[in-house]
């Protein structure tokens, strides 16, 4: 993959230059540091970093078709770029290059913006239509790949990351309190939802169309659960194992399409293990796995990497992990992220992609994407439970409580992630004045993030599982914690799990199936068993977990202190300095520490909240 920026002229105005098209690639070019290219009209300026991966030689961007009147920059994979290069061949479209993404002018010019929906990859790309001087940005389905713009007068920029905008002259730098409220209250933001005051993030399935100084935002793609009594209940286990296992193996080959060496991430869990072993069944070569170890034996699981790494034909590297130097890379991983974090594993990550880099390697595949899909968090089990044992009585406060979730969810019994109602007391006791003063205008409860008639009928598991994509995956897991760590280290990450048609199966399947007797993944443990472990595939769920503020505080690290100290929680004016105060005394009591399976880190979204303040020139609030 690589990163894409550009600026788009709503109106008549002066051309796009291309030294501001190269400030902004600069800003992100550890995306792309192979090579850099640019296109600039009257109208358009699109510019792009390389990370060389297909078609080293010859696969140059941007791309144009052969009149020069479609011009493309993509960050991203097209993993089913041969099949689609068949299909166009044979209607006599010829191709220059072997690189995935020359499909996407074709696609474009022979099924118009339908061809989008075709790509299974991971992609984010602009295309210009000059004859219609029409803008295209589109984001793949799942959101691996991310894509920001930002309207300003009559001028449109865009680019893989924030950074990218805010390198332009004319793009002003404000915090958007509402992408706050988002942090504090569930998994992370929700596109198009960011930190940043007018910058929006193009949600996973869409694509953005500008045309005659208009900007249209349209749905192209969603995960396509059938309604609860339509569900196909004539899958047995065996037959779905097979064809979990055939569809899993194929997106693994696809993913393993590469000019350069291809390795893979071991956590030493189901999900990449799994993958790990599919690889080692489909490639004969060696191939390079990754772990990352820890001092303290409560969280390190390299008896279980090592476990794996005995039934494969690979070449392991590992790296050991120091928690006390969590605090050095705190101001990279927000950097790279941003915006705040709710946890210190990503620094943990950074250093794996760190050291991913330092072994000359580009490419990983990773086991992200199958809780999400096959049921692998306590959520699903818990559904299942209240499911059989019905609703319990309601007081006052559940009522309050079932009408946020009737508000959120499309149903007021339906339970994800915590009781909002209470969470927002806690939340507006950590808000400074001036920002409850405007509470009702950033409360993310206040209206539905999703469609709630697409949850409606839905069955309680695919209720969970689209949510879960939706909140948790796409611009969480997959964007602070995998796409900017991986490409901090110009590292491309992969996901087997997140390929379209592995999807399109996994949603044709019964939930008591992928969920048997309250057995988180049971079907996927199924398909398993022979790649891997018993000790893997049995064990209970592992969580990738990191010391969290009160190790920090513990430290009595310097610049952690002023971050939060009273004076400049005041002088930001965003958080209560007196309920930030109280959190400090708390998480330094010897022996505290937090169960961050349910319980927030406050301190740790207030230090990275400051992080980045400090580092992307942020205003205090006014």
């Amino acid at each position: 993959m690589c990163g894409i920026a550009g600026i788009y002229n709503l109106a008549p105005g002066p051309p796009p230059g291309q030294d501001t098209l190269q400030a902004m690639t600069a800003s992100f070019r550890y995306r792309g540091p192979d090579e850099e290219g640019y296109y600039t009209d009257d109208q358009v300026g699109l510019g792009i970093r390389r990370l060389a991966i297909v078609d080293i030689e010859h696969g140059q961007q941007p791309m144009f078709s052969d009149g020069r009147d479609l011009v493309s920059v993509c960050n991203g994979e097209i993993y089913n770029h041969l099949d689609l290069r068949a299909r166009l061949e044979a209607r006599g479209h010829p191709f220059r290059t072997r690189c995935d993404v020359e499909v996407i002018i074709p696609m474009y010019r022979h099924y118009g913006l339908d061809g989008i929906q075709h790509f299974n990859g991971q992609f984010g790309f602009a295309l210009y239509d000059r004859a219609r001087r029409r803008l295209v940005l589109a984001r793949d389905q799942m959101g691996i790949a991310p894509l920001f713009y930002a309207r300003v007068g009559d001028t449109l920029f865009f680019a893989s990351e924030i950074k990218g905008l805010l390198a332009h002259p004319d793009m002003p730098r404000a915090v958007d309190p509402k992408g706050l409220d988002h942090i504090l209250t569930f998994p992370g933001l929700v596109s198009p939802q960011t930190l940043f005051k007018g910058v929006k993030s193009l949600p996973p399935g869409h694509f953005l169309l500008v045309e005659n100084g208009e900007m249209s935002l349209h749905h192209y793609w969603d995960l396509d659960y059938p309604a609860a009594d339509a569900i196909d209940h004539s899958w047995d286990e065996a037959t779905a194992a097979e064809a979990l296992e055939e569809r899993l193996s194929e997106a693994v080959r696809l993913r393993l399409q590469a000019d350069v060496p291809v390795g893979f991430y071991l956590s030493g869990g189901l999900d990449s293990s799994l993958v790990a072993s599919l690889i080692g069944r489909l490639s004969p070569a060696t191939r390079h796995s990754f772990s990352i170890r820890f001092p303290d034996a409560a969280i390190d699981e390299g008896v279980h990497q090592h476990a794996m790494v005995e039934r494969l034909n690979c070449t392991h590297h590992e790296t050991a992990f120091d928690t006390d130097a969590i605090s050095e890379r705190m101001q990279a991983i927000v950097y790279h992220a941003e915006m705040p974090l709710k946890e210190s594993y990503n620094t943990c990550s950074l250093a794996l992609s760190e050291f991913v880099h330092r072994n000359g390697m580009k490419v990983v595949l990773t086991g992200e994407g199958a809780d999400e899909l096959l049921g692998g968090y306590v959520g699903y089990r818990l559904d299942q439970e209240r499911q059989r044992q019905g609703a319990a009585p309601a007081d006052a406060a559940d009522f309050l409580e079932q009408e946020l979730q009737e508000r959120l969810w499309g149903d007021p019994h339906f339970f994800y992630e915590k009781h909002y109602y209470a969470h927002r007391e806690t939340k507006q006791a950590l808000y400074a004045d001036g920002i409850n003063q405007q509470f009702s205008a950033i409360d993310c409860t206040a209206a539905p993030l999703l469609n709630t008639a697409k949850l409606a009928a839905l069955h309680p598991f695919h209720r969970r599982s689209y949510l879960d994509c939706k909140l948790r995956l796409a611009d969480h897991l997959l964007s602070d914690h995998g796409d900017r760590v991986a490409y901090a280290h110009s590292v491309e990450a992969r996901y087997p799990f997140l390929d379209l048609d592995l999807i399109t199966l996994i949603t044709t399947l019964p939930p008591s199936l992928l969920l048997k007797e309250g057995e988180e993944k049971s079907l996927l443990k199924r398909v398993a068993r022979g790649h891997v472990p018993d000790s893997i595939v049995n064990r209970r769920k592992f969580a990738f977990v990191a010391p969290g503020s009160p190790h920090l505080l513990q430290q009595n690290t310097a610049w952690i202190e002023d971050m939060l100290s009273t004076e400049r929680i005041r002088r930001q004016g965003y958080f209560n300095p007196a309920t930030v105060e109280r959190l400090k005394q708390r998480y330094r009591q010897p022996g505290f520490s937090l169960n961050t399976t349910f319980e927030d880190d406050w301190l740790m979204i207030v230090l990275t909240f400051g992080i980045l303040l400090d580092t992307f020139a942020l205003p205090d609030f006014a």
